[in-house]
Formats: structure tokens, C-alpha cells, sequence
């Protein structure tokens, strides 16, 4: 198969068959453009995902205040997006397959412009808790269709750096949300409101971005629409690779209808279903669950005195992950998937140490809030580098075309139910065990992260989708070149 010929500016597919039998002219915008939409409504799409996420841990503070926050609701308040999250995700596998990956981004685009504006205009905590779970399903139903409708509408060549970009596109969202709360947060009562609540606006936008998209190939093509599926194709590949393309789809999908969870976790899948059940796991349960919603009440158990301090160091701080991201992108292509995930892992079990140490030292001596920042600095940089950035490259390519939705549905629902028992947990557990404890489990657990990406992760680098399908299938060994 050819390269893509992204410096043409010819159409991709002028003049040429469907890939199907016909004879139907292909006209699309060049290459370059096309792609160029596609990275950049993944990313917006990310970066209010990343935001809604975010903003949170600083309204947290002034929720606390405004309604006399118990440590129990605050932990409940904190995972009512995460519970909504785990219904959007099991939703939008349906969603992806039955309505299509762009229909399905669009309508969670429209559930962030609604819930967001509500969560800022709740009158009280019983309408922030349903506007915050409804968010949550919106949040869970777009990490599920934007990874996959990037993954299969970009080249192969440019699939592992588009889907970092939707990550890194995350973390710049988290990185607003935390500056957004520091410039909101002036004391007073109802500072939460427009920290929840501004995110409707760029929301309205990317809503906007996404309508003008069109659906994937692979989803035209799952569903007999050829020539449909040709053109979309046709859109951000070079003219000689849509029939090869094509061929491939149709070699993966030939098996049937979409694979079920039962089918995935079945031989001759199971080590793959293994795969996505641990990677979601994982991600989530080694620490970055618990620093993204409690960044700020972590600086204040360690000597912060005040609101605006913490949520000044959560901002900066997270302007460190963005270097993980930058990391991600010159490993992934480079030096390969896996060992981007490792590298990242092993910064986050430093980090962790480093956590301890500070906890260990002791409150109040100087050095503490010094050696607390530095290891959250380090563990978001590791974790942008690893988890974050390959959780999406890993939902994308690691699973043949019909199981992919299946795939990322049950990976990301995973994730969010991990998401949603740290979030649920974490305070009360810093608070009655201390951070010693608590960040040594963290530490264990990415040890053991370690040794399940060197046990399980494949290197997908530069492989086709129907590759990894043979992967699996011989009990993870890649068939000899």
C-alpha cells in the first residue's frame, strides 16, 4: 500500500472506482485538508472533554463552602460524572454502531452544551448532582466515539499522533479548566457556577465543527453502503490505497456482524479482552483518578494554606503533563507503543515514591509542599506520556474493525468504573490512612502496571488492523515476516 501524498493537493480519489465494482468518480477535498478536520474535531472534542473533567477540583473548594461539604459528599459530588460516565460508555457502543461515530459525537456535543450550562445554573445541590451524572454520560459516550471515529478515519501512518493529539488535546482542556478556576475563584459565594458552567460555550462551537464531518469508511462499509464507504475513504487517503482499504475492511468485517463482549473475552480473543479489561484497569488505578480530581485538597493536606494557592500550583502543575504529551509524540512513532507505555509507567511509580517521601517527611517543615509538587509533576508527566496518550492509541488499533466499538466500549468502561470507586474513595482513604498509605498503594499498583504491559501490551506500531487480528488469534506472537 502507498503512502498517503498529503503534499498534492490533488483529490484523493479523482477519477477512480469505488473499490466496489462501479464505476463512480470519487471527488473529495485534498488529502491534507481532510485530515487536517479530522485531528482537529478529535482534539476539540478532547479538549472539552478534558475541561468538563477538570474544572471540578478547584469549584470543589467553593462547593465545600457554599454548601458545607461533609468529606462523603464531596466524594459523591466529585464521582457523579464518573457514574454518568460509565452509562455513556456502555451506551455509546450501540451508539457507534448502529448510528454511526460521527452522529454519536455530535449528539454528546450537544449533551455538553446542555448539562454544562445546567451544572452552572443549578439553584441547588440535588439539580448539580443530575446535571453533573448527565454530563458524565456525555463525557462517557465521546471518549468512546472520538478515538474510534479518528483511529478509522485517519492513515496509518498518521493514526498513533492524531489520537495523541486527541490526549494531548485532553490535557490542555484539564490545564483551562484549572487556569479558568484560578481567574473565577475570587472567595465569594457561587464562584462554582461559572467554573462549571462556561464550558457551554466552546462546547456550542465544537458541536458545530463535528456536524460538518463525515461518517468513517469503516462504519459505511459495516453497514453494505461501498461507494459511500469509497468516498469517505477517498477523503484522507491517496487515490491507490482506498480499494486496498477497502479490501481490508471488508476482510475484517467478513466474519459477521459486531462482536460481542462475550465473543471478545472468548477464545480465539481472550487475551485481547484480557488486554482491554487490564489497560482500562490500570489506567485509572494507579493514581491519575484521584490527582485530577484532588490536586487541590492534596496541596492543602500537605501545607497549602490557601484556596487560591492550590488551585495556582494544580494550574501549573498541569502545564507539566503537556510535556509528557510532547514526550508521546516523539516516542509513539519512534520508539513504538510499548515502550512509550513503560516509560510513562516507570515515571509514575517514581512519582509515587516521591508522594510518599513527602508525606513521610511530615507537615509544616519547609521542604514538604517543595517534594509534593515535584511528585505530581512527575507522575502527570508520566502519565501523559504513558497511559494518557496510549489508552487511545491502544482502543483504536489493538482490535480488528468488528470488534473495535466492543472493544473501546469495554476498555473505557473499565476505566470509568475504576475512575468512579477512586473518586468515591480517595479522600476518605488520605484522610484516615494518610498519604503514605495511600500513595503507597498507588506505587504498588503501577508495579504491577509494569508487569501487565510487559506481559500483554503489543506493539502495534505499523501494523494494519487485520495484522493485529492475527495477533490475537496466534495467542499474541505476530506472524513471522
Amino acid at each position: 500500500m502507498g503512502r498517503m501524498d498529503t503534499g498534492s493537493g490533488r483529490g484523493a480519489g479523482s477519477g477512480n472506482g469505488t473499490g466496489s465494482g462501479g464505476g463512480t468518480a470519487l471527488s473529495a477535498p485534498p488529502a491534507r485538508s481532510a485530515v487536517l478536520a479530522v485531528g482537529l474535531a478529535g482534539s476539540a472534542v478532547g479538549l472539552i472533554y478534558g475541561y468538563d473533567t477538570g474544572a471540578l477540583a478547584g469549584a470543589l473548594l467553593s462547593l465545600k463552602r457554599d454548601f458545607g461539604l461533609s468529606t462523603h459528599m464531596q466524594e459523591t459530588v466529585t464521582s457523579a460524572v464518573g457514574a454518568g460516565s460509565v452509562i455513556g460508555a456502555v451506551l455509546a457502543k450501540s451508539a457507534c454502531d448502529r448510528l454511526g461515530r460521527r452522529r454519536t459525537m455530535y449528539a454528546v456535543c450537544i449533551g455538553y452544551v446542555v448539562f454544562s450550562a445546567l451544572s452552572g445554573l443549578a439553584p441547588d445541590l440535588a439539580t448539580l448532582l443530575v446535571a453533573r451524572l448527565l454530563l458524565g454520560v456525555a463525557i462517557g459516550g465521546s471518549v468512546v466515539a472520538a478515538p474510534v471515529f479518528v483511529g478509522e478515519s485517519s492513515p496509518l501512518h498518521l493514526r498513533g499522533r492524531l489520537l495523541v493529539c486527541y490526549q494531548l488535546a485532553t490535557t490542555v482542556g484539564i490545564a483551562a479548566s484549572y487556569f479558568a478556576d484560578l481567574g473565577l475563584a475570587n472567595g465569594g459565594q457561587n464562584d462554582w457556577r461559572w467554573m462549571l458552567g462556561i464550558s457551554a460555550l466552546p462546547a456550542a462551537v465544537v458541536t458545530i465543527l463535528v456536524a460538518r464531518l463525515p461518517e468513517t469508511g469503516h462504519w459505511y462499509l459495516m453497514h453494505g453502503r461501498a461507494e459511500e464507504a469509497a468516498v469517505s475513504l477517498a477523503r484522507t487517503r491517496s487515490a491507490d490505497e482506498v480499494p486496498a482499504e477497502l479490501e481490508r475492511i471488508r476482510a475484517s468485517l467478513a466474519a459477521g456482524k459486531p462482536g460481542t463482549v462475550r465473543e471478545l473475552l472468548r477464545p480465539p480473543y481472550r487475551r485481547a479482552g484480557l488486554f482491554v479489561v487490564g489497560l482500562g484497569f490500570f489506567v485509572q488505578v494507579t493514581g491519575i483518578a484521584a490527582i485530577v480530581a484532588y490536586s487541590p485538597l492534596i496541596y492543602k493536606k500537605v501545607g497549602f494554606t490557601s484556596d487560591h494557592a492550590a488551585i495556582m500550583v494544580t494550574a501549573m502543575v498541569q502545564l507539566a503533563a503537556m510535556l509528557g504529551e510532547v514526550l508521546a509524540l516523539v516516542l509513539v512513532e519512534r520508539a513504538g507503543r510499548r515502550p512509550t507505555l513503560l516509560t510513562g509507567i516507570t515515571l509514575m511509580a517514581v512519582a509515587n515514591a516521591v508522594l510518599i517521601a513527602a508525606f513521610a517527611w511530615g507537615v509544616g517543615r519547609g521542604a514538604t509542599e517543595v517534594i509534593a509538587v515535584t511528585g505530581v509533576v512527575l507522575f502527570r508527566i508520566g502519565y501523559s506520556a504513558g497511559f494518557g496518550a496510549m489508552v487511545w492509541v491502544y482502543a483504536s488499533e489493538a482490535l480488528p474493525a468488528r470488534l473495535r466499538s466492543t472493544g473501546a466500549s469495554l476498555l473505557l468502561t473499565v476505566d470509568l468504573l475504576t475512575n468512579l470507586i477512586i473518586t468515591l474513595t480517595f479522600l476518605s482513604l488520605l484522610t484516615s490512612l494518610g498519604g503514605v498509605t495511600a500513595f503507597g498503594l498507588f506505587l504498588a499498583l503501577c508495579l504491577a502496571a509494569a508487569v501487565f504491559a510487559l506481559r500483554f501490551a503489543p506493539e502495534t506500531r505499523g501494523r494494519t488492523l487485520d495484522e493485529v487480528e492475527g495477533f490475537w488469534k496466534r495467542g499474541g506472537r505476530w506472524q513471522a515476516d
